[in-house]
């Protein structure tokens, strides 16, 4: 018998046991990152005698929550193959809009729906770039990203808008029952809801086909191109929530507000186990890489570390977790040609 036959051969054995759901779950990413977060808390109780009070603790979700709520958006976007680095700038933008209104004295519930239809607008914009004239992605939002945040500068200037009404604060620094605050609530509310959207509806697995082979999606009759759309839409009316909650912590707002969390949003997304190609992840594991990137930061902070260094470690996580699949894939890929 010819080795070729004999390889073949031992590619029909069935085995005895089959993978239970059980097993897979424990080889899932997101039980992998769960365990890195619990030792990232472990050893941050350890490195600070602040780390367990419980209001230090509601702090250091606000290291995250902001930029969890655009990576829930980012997530299905990505999944879906495309990609928004453009949401800090719309923060910016929803930002600086709210803050002129603010100064002609519009009052907070204004403020919100103000913020909220800015980030709607310019995902709306993307969406149409992007689906409608099937231009790029990526090209379209670092196009765009330099846009919006270009306005922001031209309005602002060397300025900072402030005099927010009072009761714009909630939104920012408000708790609704002890040390969770509205932030955080938010946040938990959200990752439900993107959870079932992507989960447990129609929409969502047209999600997963469109990134997994959209050629195949189409002439299975999906709506590609209605379905990207929607998807930018997701993500600017996500980031313009974000700026409403950011924009109300920081109580005034400047056109370099939010620099550099596109990049960040990225890593949480990737972190998460979300494909950077597209066609699989979860909001489970998006959620959990927000904890461990909020853990990490808030614990680098109480230890003093400079927020260059940050940068530095944020940057690397984003290249070893887009590494790390490809890898292993090429290394599956050789040992069964062998």
């Amino acid at each position: 018998m010819s080795s070729a036959n004999q390889a073949q051969r031992e590619k029909r054995i069935i085995p005895d046991r089959l993978e239970t759901p059980f097993r897979r779950l424990l080889g899932s990413w997101e039980v992998l990152l769960f365990g890195v977060a619990v030792l990232i808390f472990i050893a941050n109780s350890f490195a600070s005698p602040y780390f367990l009070d419980a209001w230090n603790l509601s702090d250091a979700t606000f290291n995250f929550t902001e930029k969890a709520l655009i990576a829930f958006a980012m997530a299905l976007l990505i999944i879906a193959g495309e990609i928004d680095l453009s949401v800090a700038a719309i923060i910016a933008l929803a930002s600086t809009a709210m803050g002129y209104a603010a100064q002609l004295g519009v009052g907070a519930p204004g403020l919100v729906a103000i913020g909220i239809a800015t980030g709607l607008a310019c995902g709306a914009f993307n969406g149409i770039l992007v689906a409608g004239l099937k231009l790029p992605s990526i090209v379209v939002t670092i196009g765009t990203m330099s846009l919006f945040r270009g306005i922001s500068y031209i309005v602002l200037g060397d300025q900072a808008f402030g005099k927010y009404p009072a009761d714009f604060a909630y939104f920012g620094q408000g708790y609704v029952f002890w040390v969770f605050s509205f932030e955080f609530v938010l946040f938990l509310v959200m990752a439900a809801v993107f959870a079932i959207l992507l989960h447990r509806t129609n929409f969502g697995r047209h999600v997963f086909v469109i990134g997994t082979n959209p050629l195949a999606a189409r002439f299975s009759g999906i709506p590609v191109e209605r379905v990207k759309f929607i998807l930018f839409l997701l993500t600017g009316l996500m980031s313009g929530i974000a700026a409403v909650c950011l924009t109300s912590r920081l109580g005034s707002t400047r056109p370099s507000i939010a620099q550099g969390f596109e990049l960040e949003v990225v890593t949480m997304v990737v972190l998460g186990g979300v494909s950077i190609l597209g066609g699989s992840g979860t909001i489970a594991g998006v959620v959990i890489a927000a904890f461990v990137m909020g853990l990490v930061t808030f614990g680098l902070g109480l230890l003093n570390v400079p927020g260059i260094v940050m940068s530095i470690f944020i940057g690397l996580l984003l290249i070893i977790t887009i590494a790390l699949p490809i890898v292993a894939r090429r290394l599956r890929h050789a040992r069964s040609a062998a």
